[in-house]
């Protein structure tokens, strides 16, 4: 955060004198969520402000309600203590433990604190909104960011993904691989649809070794065909200090011709695409939600921080497409019971199946003349008057 702080200090006075000295300035500006002060120097230069949320709206309502209304609680050693959100749509309930890092880990007056609350205040203040989203998959959160930030100036213009077209060649532009794109795609060609799990916490979580041992030990007994994402210490930023699970001498070994780990970046969205993959075990970044909505699989989540709680309680609870596996270090299950969960995620009958496959289908014509092509024709129409 103070990395977040510096590059406010430096920036602002440089972008305010490269605005100043530009001969065709631009007519507003748009920046991510985290870069709220770009309001003040909108505000300065007589410029709408548009914050641009990689978030969906779910996450994104708890998030502005949580930094607004700064709920308390007396005594940080109850992890439990229950924190209602009762002006968001469902009034959703979370444990004190469940908060962002960031909120719940320091103390009102830091400067990271404070940093990250005039962040979220200045986002609410911000001129507009643009939403990684579409509307049938968060109509009534984007209903409730447009009225409690008092404007209609709200778009969703997601999902915003690679085209289905060049599917590989946005997966080469990732980190390096211990297994070539082409060749998860050759492995994969070779199994029935929607048998295969793909198991990945995204690119900035590791699992601690109690978390590694309960899903390796899942996967052994589940018999379940499984591509497995795994992330090394140089990748570590969400995960238990330096706690890091390591995959079992033997077990790739005992997994040959079932199971496929892919050790650094895995190509996501091309895996997610394939016909075989019926499942995907996920940590519930919304980039992943948005992913697996897409590409009409079934989703086993176990959020690890952040927003992730609100997409879980999303896709589990109210859209009715994903299955509860596990909750960050608080609720890891038994390596029974998930391994129960990874044959059940891949069964062809289980109702979650046919409801990503409709809100798969929503996705896709939301960016194909639907919902998010007009509010983005609606967005670029405001921003030119």
């Amino acid at each position: 955060m103070a990395k977040d702080r510096a590059r406010r200090d430096l920036h602002y006075p440089l972008l305010l004198n490269w605005f100043h000295s530009h001969l065709s300035p631009p007519i507003a500006i748009i920046s991510d969520f985290f870069l709220g002060w770009t309001h003040h120097l909108a505000k300065q230069l007589g410029l709408p402000c548009v914050i641009f949320s990689p978030s969906g709206a779910s996450g994104l309502s708890v998030l502005f309600s949580l930094w607004r209304d700064l709920p308390k609680n007396e005594d940080p050693e109850d992890i439990n203590f229950q924190v209602l959100f009762p002006r968001i749509p469902n009034s959703p309930v979370y444990p004190w433990w469940q908060l962002p890092h960031g909120y719940k880990n320091s103390k009102e007056g830091d400067p990271d604190w404070e940093f990250n609350k005039n962040n979220m205040l200045d986002n609410i203040a911000s001129w507009g909104l643009v939403v990684n989203s579409f509307t049938e998959l968060e109509r009534v959160y984007l209903e409730h960011l447009s009225t409690e930030l008092g404007h209609d100036r709200v778009w969703s213009v997601g999902p915003l993904l690679p085209p289905e077209d060049d599917v590989i060649g946005y997966s080469n532009r990732g980190g390096s691989s211990s297994i070539p794109c082409e060749q998860v795609m050759t492995w994969l060609d070779s199994r029935p649809d929607s048998s295969v799990v793909y198991v990945c916490f995204g690119s900035r979580t590791t699992l601690n070794t109690k978390q590694m041992d309960v899903l390796v030990s899942a996967l052994d007994q589940s018999e379940v065909q499984f591509i497995f994402c795994v992330r090394g210490s140089d990748d570590r930023h969400v995960g238990s200090d330096d706690d890091l699970g390591v995959i079992p001498d033997g077990f790739e070994d005992r997994v040959e011709g079932r199971g496929l780990v892919i050790k650094g970046w895995a190509p996501q969205v091309a895996i997610l695409r394939h016909r075989a993959v019926g499942a995907f075990l996920t940590h519930c970044g919304w980039n992943s939600v948005l992913e697996g909505i897409t590409a009409g699989v079934v989703m086993l989540t176990w959020p690890m921080g952040a927003e992730q709680f609100a997409n879980a309680k999303l896709l589990v609870d109210e859209l009715g497409v994903g299955i509860r596996a596990g909750e960050s270090v608080e609720n890891i299950p038994e390596s029974s019971e998930l391994s129960r969960l990874l044959v059940e995620s891949v069964s062809a009958t289980i109702p979650e199946r046919v409801r990503v496959k409709g809100l798969s289908d929503a996705s896709l014509g939301a960016i194909k003349g639907g919902s998010s092509d007009k509010d983005l024709d609606e967005f670029v129409e405001r921003l030119s008057r």
